[in-house]
């Protein structure tokens, strides 16, 4: 039906002397009516010119000369019906999960390289490898998923794994691929799927478990770190735990966020610009916890009194392993917990980007019908705190004069979450309120960090590699007297490794530059 409809519509274009062709020239869809539309004569000099210069039709095969019918080779028939699949994630914006592998059209944007800039894909940029890309990634599930040989375990196949293996989950796709098709969602998907027939490997099961083993660690904050940073001892928990021996585990501060803030938070009150909601999640919590007495202490000197709801982990740790139903019970948890806590007047604020982005992004895709509407208010209620900062100075709550006016050099690496959910300016616009701050954005993509993925002993040289490609250079060319800025956890302990620099977080620079 749609090819008859096709070819009244090429005889009506014709007769009014127009173009049938579209933006992006006639491909599949409209080649098969070339030799129509130009007339016998025109076409036999193309198929001429084709048969001169590519006679073996390597180059786009089918695609001007010799076209198929519209209605043939397609990706599946319309006899073949549509698979739909049981899913942790709700894809129904996309009538399901195979929909949402459908959004790829292979137009390829994935493949470009780092002299491109963007994140897409972090990879691919490194290996030049077809099987890296983002296309390559959405068409192989799309492939299993249309054509499942197990219709039980349709996800359980090793080619799928091979695949999304070296997918870091930066989910630059899902704002940088021209249909926004989001391959970090896809793979934490299939990999729950997988591990239901699999079981979870040791490796994926101890990351996900981050926050509860710091915990326990963090009673004990000098014996930790005794034992990961000793060569005999650190040496064997990376080996037993699948991690590269050259990368360094991250040491414990002398206490933890929540602590400081129980013993040291909102002393100097009043705060006349009223209150905020810290997420205090389990990076900034155990790792980063210096960094959170910072950024408390720079907001309540800018005149915002700074609460820590009670909440539990962010889920980041298990969405980045597949783990999506034990993030989902998090990610339902913290919606309950903070849904009559967080207002417009009083929003929630975060230091790590992955972390609080979750209540813009996956968290609204895992909720029961009865909790959507208190996630997606969240949602609109839940800032960077790059965000909230630039924000408020933008209002003109935050004044340039609480600032110091000696002049510094930033250089900024965006971290991969930001880029894709929300925006770098934020970070750049907080950092240039001293006067005489400037700052210059790396062109840089991912890290090559992502998590847990620059750990795992596999992957570290690729890891290194995507670091190689414009991060680290440009790192390395800074003078001593620049700081390296940046607001994720990974890349900040990606530049360390990496480049012996130490990068701090954007409220780590803002609070060293408070006027005394």
């Amino acid at each position: 039906m749609f090819r008859e409809i096709a070819t009244d519509v090429a005889a009506l274009v014709k007769k009014y002397r127009g173009s049938l062709s579209g933006e992006h020239g006639d491909g599949r869809l409209r080649g098969e009516f070339i030799k129509f539309m130009v007339g016998e004569e025109c076409y036999g000099l193309m198929q001429l010119f084709k048969d001169t210069f590519d006679p073996q039709s390597i180059f786009n095969p089918g695609k001007i000369i010799d076209t198929p019918p519209m209605d043939t080779s397609l990706r599946h028939g319309p006899a073949e019906g549509d698979p739909q699949y049981a899913t942790v994630f709700d894809f129904s914006g996309t009538r399901g999960v195979l929909g949402a592998t459908e959004k790829c059209t292979g137009v390829g944007e994935c493949r470009k390289t780092q002299l491109s800039g963007g994140t897409m894909c972090p990879s691919y940029m490194a290996t030049r490898n077809e099987k890296d890309t983002t296309r390559a990634r959405a068409n192989i599930l799309r492939e299993v998923l249309t054509r499942p040989r197990d219709l039980e375990h349709p996800w359980n196949r090793a080619e799928v794994a091979e695949v999304m293996d070296l997918c870091l989950s930066c989910k630059g796709c899902k704002s940088e691929c021209p249909s926004n098709v989001d391959v970090a969602r896809l793979k934490a998907e299939w990999q729950q799927h997988y591990y239901d027939v699999k079981g979870v490997p040791f490796r994926s099961q101890l990351i996900a478990g981050f926050g509860r083993a710091m915990r326990v660690a963090s009673l004990a904050p000098r014996i930790h770190n005794w034992l990961v940073g000793s060569p005999l001892i650190g040496g064997w928990i990376k080996r037993r735990s699948g991690f590269a021996e050259q990368r360094s585990l991250p040491k414990l501060p002398r206490f933890t966020l929540l602590a400081w803030h129980r013993r040291n938070a909102n002393r100097n009150g009043p705060y006349p610009k009223g209150r905020v909601h810290l997420f205090c999640d389990e990076f900034t919590n155990y790792h980063d916890a210096e960094i959170g007495a910072k950024a408390i202490g720079l907001l309540n000197s800018l005149g915002y009194e700074v609460i820590i709801p009670l909440h539990v982990e962010s889920g980041r740790a298990h969405f980045s392993k597949g783990l999506v139903r034990d993030a989902q019970q998090l990610a339902r948890r913290n919606v309950v917990l903070l849904r009559g806590v967080v207002t417009e007047n009083e929003p929630l604020i975060g230091i790590e980007p992955s972390a609080i982005l979750g209540f813009r992004d996956e968290y609204l895709d895992l909720m029961p019908p009865e909790l959507k509407a208190d996630a997606q208010a969240l949602a609109k209620n839940s800032w960077l705190i790059d965000e909230f900062i630039a924000r408020e100075a933008e209002r003109g709550r935050i004044a340039r004069s609480a600032f110091t006016a000696e002049a510094r050099a930033i250089k900024l690496h965006g971290h991969c979450h930001q880029k894709a959910l929300s925006s770098v300016s934020a970070s750049v616009a907080i950092l240039q309120l001293p006067v005489n701050y400037r700052v210059e954005v790396i062109p840089s993509g991912c890290c090559g960090m992502a998590g847990s993925f620059g750990y795992e002993a596999e992957h570290f040289a690729l890891s290194q590699q995507i670091g190689e490609l414009v991060l680290f250079p440009a790192v390395r060319s800074a003078g001593e007297q620049v700081l390296i800025a940046a607001p994720g956890t990974s890349c900040r302990h990606q530049i360390k490794d990496g480049t012996g620099r130490t990068a701090l977080h954007p409220v780590e620079i803002l609070f060293a530059a408070l006027k005394k």
